[in-house]
């Protein structure tokens, strides 16, 4: 039976889109961007495509792609499948826009992998760009119950074990575990590869799978967030500028060291 790599990936805000062109919502709890900056696919988990796309190419492992949104542009999210996933699997539903609590957003994935079926790799990417937390693969591998190894720059799957280069300060460690297993993908494992004609072609006409919260037999109280978003702020800053006047270049110089080293900066 082909090995079947299920990768979860998230629909974000562009980490490269200007701070002028964000605003705070009226609330003060929401990131408010301009319709005309599209959304992206989050860059890690597009590495941890990559690297299911790697098992493809070496084991035939079928890919499905999960991602878990209020409301996806389908253009982006569809991206897994023009590099060569298999299947996309979206949960869309109004009620889980904008989750701030990865304890939520966890339960609303395992659902979701266990209707899906037998897996027997998940990858994620190491974390997420917007909210940059690094918390729902460490907890959904916890929910489904199975191990757990972060940090990978090299994902292989041997007989009826993951074998991973796991990134540590130093290096990197060789780490196994047994199958079904979740391994988190760092970008040491090398840039996603770019989609080609015929995979966009086949992408467009590919649909994907649509689950809303009925579909994944969860109560609505699952939505309940522990985590409670009290205010956003978009990081202000100030610059000054200050002209060393002195007889020449040396002297100015001499008198830079002098001011930076006052400041504690030397």
């Amino acid at each position: 039976m082909a090995l079947h790599v299920v990768v979860t990936a998230k629909q974000v805000i562009d980490p490269d889109m200007p701070l002028s062109a964000m605003r705070i919502a009226d609330d003060a709890r929401q990131v408010v961007t301009p319709a005309t900056l599209p959304p992206v696919v989050n860059g890690f988990d597009e590495v941890a495509v990559e690297a299911a796309l790697r098992l493809k190419d070496s084991h035939g492992a079928k890919v499905t792609v999960l991602s878990v949104g209020g409301q996806f542009n389908l253009d982006i999210i569809k991206k897994p499948l023009a590099m060569g996933a298999d299947a996309l699997v979206l949960c869309q539903d109004a009620a889980f826009a904008n989750l701030p609590d990865s304890f939520v957003t966890t339960q609303l994935l395992a659902a979701a992998v266990r209707k899906i079926g037998a897996f027997d790799l998940l990858l994620c990417g190491r974390q997420a760009s917007d909210w940059d937390n690094a918390q729902v693969p460490l907890l959904l591998a916890e929910r489904l119950d199975v191990p757990v190894i972060p940090l990978a720059q090299k994902v292989d799957v041997e007989q009826d074990r993951v074998v991973v280069e796991q990134l540590v300060p130093d290096g990197y460690d060789v780490v196994e575990a047994t199958l079904p297993a979740l391994v988190t993908v760092s970008n040491e494992l090398g840039a996603p590869r770019y989609p080609n004609m015929r995979n966009l072609m086949a992408a467009k006409r590919k649909r994907p799978v649509i689950w809303t919260l009925g579909d994944l037999d969860l109560d609505a109280d699952v939505l309940s967030s522990r985590v409670e978003v009290l205010e956003l702020l978009l990081p202000q800053r100030t610059r000054e500028c200050e002209f060393i006047a002195a007889e020449d270049g040396a002297a100015a110089g001499e008198k830079l060291a002098a001011m930076l080293h006052e400041a504690g900066l030397i």
